[in-house]
């Protein structure tokens, strides 16, 4: 079952894989450099669209069960899972 987060995330994906192949022919073409960079940085916009569509739908689903759930453990890991990748992004 897919639902509207999802789907939006993989439409959002398939998006990105065709902007990949259309700089993958420019490459091959010899295109201008900078007309190459300007299409690799729309590509890594898209994709920090996409991680935070994916954040979103993980916020609204495994974090909010694991919350409001009587386990105190998940609890502890949701957060600390957050709390991991958060400190990862801020390292890249």
């Amino acid at each position: 079952m897919t639902d509207e987060r999802t789907t939006a995330i993989l439409r959002r994906l398939k998006s990105v894989e065709g902007h990949i192949r259309g700089i993958q022919r420019m490459i091959e073409e010899d295109a201008y450099c900078l007309d190459v960079v300007q299409q690799v940085h729309a590509v890594q916009r898209a994709l920090g669209k996409t991680t935070a569509a994916v954040l979103d739908r993980h916020l609204h689903t495994c974090v909010t069960d694991a919350i409001r759930g009587p386990d105190d453990e998940a609890k502890e890991r949701v957060l600390a899972e957050l709390l991991e990748v958060f400190e990862a992004a801020g390292r890249s």
